[in-house]
């Protein structure tokens, strides 16, 4: 399956209507002067943000979009009727680039946000507006402007609270089908998920977060290397990372151990974007079923010291859905500290009366 989480589209604004050259012709009024009205301005171009959808595969067919002409100017000082504006929908979190001067026109972060990407062209004036002491018969009018033409390219990051990262078959999508209802493709052979999965675990009523399982990240992904390195932009959205790792590797998978695994993907992080590296971060050793009880313990704590880890960690079998459910209720209390945080800082900020 091809990947649609980028777009190239070409928008065009309506052309201005053409100003009239109209003189007034009506019975008993002789010397009836210009009265040829303006001609009516061109649709503009707008993008908006549509929480309905969540991918940009429909510009796969349609690449050109093209709001209405403005109507001409008529006669009696009539003004033509501007034309009609294109409206484009897209998904919640998408980035527009300017493709010709690589510039960011906008980022549409919140459902119903509106970005203006092509400004239609002004009509043309009526002969009407040349009349003067000296030129009482003006046969002069002028055309309508043109509409914005650009070339555009949308680029989707998914707005998610917590993303999963890990090698290919590390576990991500089984985890995600154990936390909540999202069914993504789960197969023993690594770079089973091609594309981003959301999944929604609710808690209880009132208590949710939005959880986005990841395509595995290779060494070089930063450099464009294996399908990860398509999906590095989303993870700089969500709050929380759970990086997984496989305790277990499968014959012929992945053959560095789990700590060595951790850094490739660090370093990953670390050349994409230094920040990531800041986020919270929280290590899920998975795949515990596949080894003894307490083999999978000393196994689990010899990576943390390992990697010196200081954030918090959890052994799981997420196929089992073994200590699953206690990763979702700690995240959930996480951005439960982190809201009462923020009302505490807004109240702080607030001014007295």
């Amino acid at each position: 399956m091809k990947l649609f989480d980028e777009a190239e589209i070409t928008v065009t604004a309506g052309n201005g209507g053409n100003g009239s050259i109209s003189f007034r012709r009506e019975k008993f009024i002789p010397l009836g002067g210009p009265d040829g009205g303006d001609g009516g301005d061109g649709g503009n171009v707008w993008i908006q943000a549509d929480e309905n959808l969540n991918t940009l595969v429909d510009f796969r067919h349609q690449k050109h979009f093209k709001a209405q002409r403005g109507e001409n100017g008529m006669g009696s000082q009539m003004y033509g009727k501007g034309g009609t504006d294109h409206t484009i929908t897209v998904p919640v979190g998408t980035v527009v680039h300017n493709v010709d001067t690589d510039e960011i026109i906008g980022d549409l972060v919140a459902h119903g946000d509106r970005l203006l990407v092509a400004h239609g062209g002004k009509g043309g004036l009526g002969n009407m507006h040349f009349k003067s002491s000296i030129n009482r018969s003006p046969r002069r009018a002028t055309p309508g402007g043109e509409g914005e033409s650009r070339t555009l390219k949308l680029e989707l990051k998914l707005l998610a609270d917590v993303g999963l990262l890990g090698f290919p078959n590390a576990g991500k999508s089984t985890f995600i089908r154990a936390v909540s209802a999202a069914t993504p493709k789960v197969a023993d052979y690594p770079f089973t998920t091609l594309y981003p999965n959301l999944g929604v675990v609710s808690v209880e009523p009132g208590r949710s977060f939005v959880i986005a399982d990841i395509p595995g990240l290779i060494e070089g992904a930063a450099d464009g290397a294996g399908l990860g390195a398509q999906f590095l932009r989303h993870v700089q959205r969500t709050r929380l990372l759970l990086h997984l790792v496989d305790l277990a590797p499968m014959e012929g998978g992945v053959e560095a151990s789990p700590a060595e695994q951790v850094r490739a993907i660090e370093h990953e992080l670390r050349k994409y974007d230094p920040g990531m590296l800041e986020k919270p971060r929280w290590l899920v050793l998975n795949k515990a079923d596949l080894l003894f009880e307490d083999e999978a313990r000393e196994r689990a704590e010899e990576v943390v010291r390992e990697l010196g880890w200081t954030q918090p960690w959890y052994l799981v079998s997420a196929i089992g859905r073994e200590n699953t459910w206690p990763i979702a209720l700690s995240v959930q209390a996480f951005f439960d500290r982190l809201k009462e945080d923020e009302a505490e800082r807004a109240a702080q900020d607030a001014p007295r009366v």
